[in-house]
């Protein structure tokens, strides 16, 4: 099979996204199929010496010449080619191959749900709209998706405005392997790499900044929990350097010594992370996917996540749930309480039930490998390029 994959320029300096499309390209070429990857370049976006112009520039580069290049490779390609999309957030190239056989990959819509306003949480500019909008408009032409998880099929069938002719889901793989490693050991490394006392165990967050991360809730269940337990157990969050108004929260909490926000952590130490930790506090408000669910399932860390999709579809029966945060003020207070008790519940496991919870997890992972996943899109991909 003939593939034309359509990906992301490389200097937006994207991460997740890159390694997505270089799973799909390794992963197809060893299947033994044909694959080019067509992709934009750096001209007018290298030219600009001043930051706030290099998007615009970069914009003339993505969605002015590239489609031009794009036309001019399809009067010399084979008919029996099939070209797939990295993204949904590509498809203002999606109608130049239309009418041709094809495929988008679809991660989540929370940006286009952000612009529509259905997100109040997470406000969009004027032009911010506008472009969303460019990118719906887009995919829309598109007939073939794969989707990342039942939520974002859901949110596809809402948002698309044309008609879709097969719609499949193909769960995500891990991108790189997880093992469930000694606690005792785990937290030794990170003591040594982090510089301080975590021989007891730690609650562990792991994400951005981003609204739906949560992060904030993250720091009042917790804060919660230690105002009614004797456990001094610390709290760390892996990932960006917090916002101004995590810091003010930190500062605010009577345990704020024990909370710590870990950044620039090497990839190497991810892994310890999980297999040290006592669980994995995830209250997201919605995910596309929620790797840092089956990464820490797959390094034998019990989760505590949103019971809602996708989060529930990929933790399964082996997680601990609790309700999504409440924007009202009344209402967190009681999903505080009912989180505090989840929380408690899963730290107070005897050893045998811990141990239980933790082979469920690793099982509950097996599920999400790269090998099902790519086997899964394989097979869509042949479908959809036997149609004449």
């Amino acid at each position: 099979m003939k593939i034309v994959l359509f990906t992301h320029p490389s200097f937006l300096g994207h991460q997740s996204m890159p390694r997505y499309a270089n799973m799909l390209f390794d992963g197809m070429e060893e299947r033994e199929h044909e694959v080019i990857i067509w992709s934009p370049k750096a001209r007018f976006y290298k030219l600009s010496v001043f930051s706030f112009l290099k998007k615009w520039f970069g914009y003339i580069d993505q969605y002015i010449v590239f489609p031009i290049e794009v036309k001019f490779k399809l009067l010399h390609a084979s008919k029996d080619t099939l070209y797939v999309f990295a993204d949904q957030a590509l498809g203002p190239w999606v109608p130049l191959v239309k009418n041709k056989k094809h495929v988008v990959h679809c991660h989540d819509f929370l940006a286009l749900k952000s612009a529509l306003g259905k997100i109040p949480e997470n406000p969009t500019s004027f032009s911010g709209k506008k472009y969303q909008n460019y990118i719906r408009n887009g995919f829309s032409k598109g007939k073939n998706f794969i989707c990342i998880s039942k939520k974002t099929q859901e949110d596809l069938q809402e948002l698309h405005q044309g008609r879709i002719v097969k719609s499949a889901v193909c769960y995500n793989g891990l991108s790189r392997p997880f093992y469930s490693l000694s606690p005792f050991e785990s937290r030794k490394v990170l003591e040594e790499k982090l510089k301080m006392k975590l021989s007891e165990g730690y609650i562990l967050h792991i994400g951005g900044n981003q609204y739906y991360k949560n992060r904030k809730g993250v720091v009042e269940i917790y804060d919660a929990w230690r105002s009614k337990t004797l456990k001094k157990i610390k709290l760390l969050l892996i990932g960006e350097e917090p916002t101004q108004e995590l810091i003010e929260l930190r500062q605010k909490s009577l345990f704020k010594d024990d909370i710590h926000f870990v950044t620039n952590l090497e990839d190497q130490y991810i892994n310890n992370a999980y297999s040290g930790a006592l669980c994995l506090l995830f209250p997201s408000l919605d995910e596309g996917f929620g790797w840092p669910i089956i990464e820490a399932m797959a390094s034998g860390c019990p989760v505590i996540t949103t019971n809602r999709s996708p989060m529930n579809e990929v933790g399964g029966s082996a997680a601990f749930y609790i309700d999504k945060k409440p924007s009202d003020s009344k209402s967190q207070e009681k999903w505080k309480e009912d989180s505090v008790k989840i929380l408690d519940k899963l730290i107070s496991l005897d050893e045998v039930k811990s141990k239980e919870l933790i082979e469920k997890s690793i099982q509950q992972s097996k599920k999400f490998t790269t090998e099902n996943s790519l086997n899964a899109i394989e097979s869509i991909y042949k479908e959809i390029n036997q149609i004449v």
